[in-house]
Order: structure tokens, then sequence, then C-alpha cells
């Protein structure tokens, strides 16, 4: 089955349908997704939008804030971007209709996040993605140049003379397809499922990267990724994200023995980048060998309730009153601050292939990303993309793409195949929050067979149903992150290596990519 489109867009979070609202009025939009069109990171995304809309904040704060958690890699035009462009998409959301929770006097409530000097965050409830993602279908659903096709995967780039033409997709029932355009954005979102624990959904298997990798694009900065602090720790229950809100709103991590540590890693305690207290947690649950709570009884509990509604009703079903009981919590894999490299219109290094949101590097978010940034991203550099697209055609000014043969990289076939599960586990163990050249050395060549026994396959012409992309998609990232981490010989924002645990800027603050 063909399908053709002025323009193609893969993944239905706030990136792609950001874009999609920018390209409805000139021509015809293919939408794919994966699942169900709601299924996305974008759609559990609690805590919010940050934004210099405040009267006690600007651009240029808000920008010093992202710059200082990013740890020295920020790209200061990327920043320059996000955060003057900021403030005009948040107020299009409002003018739009998003419920934002509000003050008395009717202006936004604006709550604090870690490594935030002012309170400068929208949210709607603690289902801030939700409510976004509602306002953007809202936007695009009565078109009818826009067609959606559900529970339906992208599996490869259709490149032609060294042009994205579109993309080959498998349907619901397992049917073939090929859906062509004169552009083409990957929207899809991160990679969190590459560990086995993280916050992501099921969705979230790194299919844009390992696609545009596969396609030639350069792929950059895929060591750092964050890990979230607080993510519910019960055995047996899914790893639900505790947004960092609650710590905003001044929740407390405490140890075994009740007590608050946080003052003894980072003097703005619980309120430390993410990747501090990710690992502040891990030390002191190894130190205690017991878990981390998370603690707001000393707050109100209506107001906790009221507040976190959505967090409060999962916390209870796993048996927890968040507002009363010690709520036991760990870090997990959430979010890639790398992936495919674009420049400030999402352009790849491939002609006419795009790509923002999460799956995109524009180096905004450096080696680690301020909190409730990401939303921001996928409006801002999914508008840009959108307006890019419906453009003149331009190449990006990136180095040219690597058309990589396949074929010729299988010379050492693994003997057999990983499971998904060993994948996730290899990647936690080793490539996880405490890293170490002889971990990192031994999973990156397990991985990197694994890759050349895929590619070989690939190279065959073998036919691969869904989970099969799903695993070769775990793959694929997998190797990616784990060449990228073992490379980098020092510690910088959500990288951290035991044997080089300090900054090293005169050897390594600079971005790196899958080709170096």
């Amino acid at each position: 089955m063909d399908v053709r489109g002025d323009v193609i867009i893969v993944g239905s979070g706030i990136a792609g349908l950001r874009a999609a609202v920018e390209l409805a009025p000139a021509g015809d939009i293919v939408i794919i997704t994966k699942a169900d069109s709601n299924e996305s990171n974008t759609e559990y995304a609690q805590g919010g939008i940050a934004a210099a809309i405040g009267p006690d904040d600007s651009p240029e704060l808000h920008a010093k804030d992202t710059m200082v958690a990013g740890d020295g890699l920020c790209d200061e035009r990327a920043v320059q971007v996000l955060c003057e462009e900021g403030p005009r998409y948040a107020r299009e959301l409002i003018e739009w209709g998003a419920c934002f929770n509000r003050n008395e006097d009717v202006a936004p409530a604006l709550a604090s996040e870690g490594a935030h000097t002012v309170r400068r965050v929208l949210h709607a409830e603690d289902a801030t993605g939700r409510e976004i993602g509602r306002v953007l279908w809202g936007r695009i659903s009565t078109s009818a140049r826009i067609r959606v096709l559900t529970n339906t995967l992208a599996v490869s780039a259709i490149i032609e003379d060294g042009r994205c033409l579109g993309v080959r997709f498998i349907g619901e029932r397992g049917e073939t397809g090929r859906a062509f355009g004169r552009a083409t954005l990957l929207a899809t979102g991160g990679a969190g499922q590459v560990f086995s624990q993280t916050t992501n959904p099921e969705v979230a298997t790194g299919d844009g990267v390992a696609l545009a990798y596969r396609a030639g694009a350069r792929i950059a900065d895929m060591e750092f990724i964050q890990f979230h602090p607080t993510a519910l720790d019960v055995e047996r229950a899914p790893r639900f994200l505790l947004s960092e809100a609650l710590r905003g709103e001044g929740a407390r991590l405490l140890n075994l023995a009740g007590e608050a540590f946080m003052l003894r890693y980072h003097p703005a305690a619980e309120l430390a980048p993410r990747d501090v207290v990710s690992r502040s947690i891990a030390l002191e649950s190894r130190k205690s060998g017991g878990p981390v709570f998370l603690s707001l009884r000393h707050l109100d509990a209506g107001d906790v309730h009221r507040r976190f509604p959505m967090i409060a009703a999962t916390c209870l079903k796993a048996g927890f009153d968040l507002a009363r009981d010690l709520v036991p919590v760990g870090p997990a894999a959430h979010y890639v601050m790398g992936g495919v490299e674009t420049d400030l219109e999402g352009r790849t290094s491939v002609p006419a292939l795009f790509a923002a949101g999460e799956v995109a590097c524009t180096r905004v978010h450096g080696a680690n990303r301020l909190a409730s940034n990401s939303l921001l991203e996928g409006l801002v550099f999914g508008a840009r993309a959108g307006r890019a697209m419906a453009g003149p055609a331009r190449e990006a000014e990136l180095p040219p793409a690597v058309f990589r043969h396949t074929a010729a990289m299988a010379a050492h076939c693994a003997t057999h195949e990983m499971s998904e599960h060993d994948i996730r586990e290899l990647m936690w163990s080793s490539v996880g929050l405490f890293r170490e050249r002889s971990g990192l050395s031994d999973a990156f060549s397990v991985l990197h067979e694994q890759e050349a026994a895929l590619q070989d396959r690939l190279a065959s012409g073998t036919r691969l149903d869904h989970e099969q992309w799903r695993r070769a998609s775990l793959v694929t990232v997998a190797s990616l992150v784990a060449r990228a981490a073992l490379r980098r010989e020092e510690s910088r924002g959500g990288h951290f290596r035991t044997d080089f645990p300090h900054h090293d800027d005169l050897n390594w603050k600079i971005h790196t990519s899958d080709i170096q």
C-alpha cells in the first residue's frame, strides 16, 4: 500500500503535532504513529512546560538556567531560540484554550522545579502533556488535508540519490507500505525502553534514531542520558514517574533512617540538577542498604491531592497515600539529550529528512536537560521544522550524510540473538547511572555484534515483523549509546564515569557524533 502527501510526519507527540499545525494550510499531511494517536512521551509528561512569562523572569534568565543545567555543552544559539521564542508559544497555547492552572488573580500559576532560579513552569495539574496534546489535536482534527495512520510503524527511510522521499512502514495487520512526500519529519520521541528501568511508555524504543542512522543521518551526543531521580520503586509495579514538581512544592527525600540527606550532596538539596539527585539517591541507598523515600507528610494533605491528582491516584493503586506515606523512589532512564543531529530548523544531514523533539539533537540541552524544557523544545522546534518543511527546499549547514554499506558491517556476526530483556538489563547495569571502561567495553562489544548481525539480516532483504523491528531499534540505539559513553573519558551532566569522575574541558568540552 502506498500513500502520498506533501509532507510525512512520523510521530504524534508535541513536536509532530505542532509541526502539523504549522503545515496544515500548506498541503496534504500524512501522520504515522506506531500506536494510538495519544500514546507518546508527551501524554506522560506531568510537571509542566517552562517559559519566561512571569513578572520576575526573562528569556535571559531562563537561558542562563538552561546553560547551567547543560553543564557546559549547550549550544548558545539553540538556547537563545528556545528561551526567546518560548513565551510566544506558551501564550499561543493559552489563546488556543489550554487549561493551565491559574492563581486567584487569573494569571498562570507558575511552579518551581529543580535548577530553575524562579517559578516559570506552567502546568495543568499533573497532566500537562496530555492537556497540550488535547489542544494541538483540536487545532488539526478538523482539517480534511490530514490523514492519520495509527498502529503503523515506520521502519526505514526511502532514499534516492541521497535524498529522503518518505518512509516504508508496517501497518496494523502486518501489511507493508510506503509513504511518499517531498519532506519527512521524524518526531518519534525518546528511547527510554533501551533501559530496564525507565519512566517512558512502551512505545519509546528509539525508532526515529535507528531509522535515521540506517538512512545515513548523523547522530550526536548519545552518551547523555537523563535519569529521572524519582520513579516509583515498587517490586512488580511500573516505574511510574513522580514529577519533579513534587519536590518543587516541597517534597523531601529521606533515607532508610528517615533523614533528609540531599544537603550532603548539593547545596540546592532536592532541587539540585537531576543527574546529581539521581546519583545521590543511588549512593544513599547503597550506604543504607535500603530504599530512599519521597515524603510530603509535612505538607497539607488536601493541597497535595488537589495539586497532584493523577500521581496520587497512581500511588494509591500501588498501596501508598502520596500525602501521608513514605513513597519508595529510585532513578530511571527518562530522556535522551542526544539524537539525530539537526540545525535550528530541524534539517538533518540527509536532504528532505527533518527531526524535532526528543528524537533530535539541536544541542539545546547540552549534557543535561533543565526540567520542563522538553515540552517547550517540542513546541518551538516542532513549529520551526514545520515552517522549514513548508518553505523552499534547503539543505542543512551540517557535515554530509554517511551512507553506510550495511552488509560490510557484519564481518563478525553475533553467535546468538539477545532478547529484549537481556539488552535492557545489560544497558541498565553497564551503561546506566555509573559507568566505567571495562563494563562499557564489554557492553559495546556485545551490542556491536548484535548490531552487525541485524544489519546483515536487513542487507539480505529479510522481512521483520513489529516485534522484530522493536528489538532492532533497541539494538541500534543501545549500541550507539554504549559506543558514545565508552568514547567520552570524563564525567559531565547525565554521563558519569567512575574511572573519569571529573570534567575534562581541555579534551572533552566538545560534542560527539557516531562517525568520529
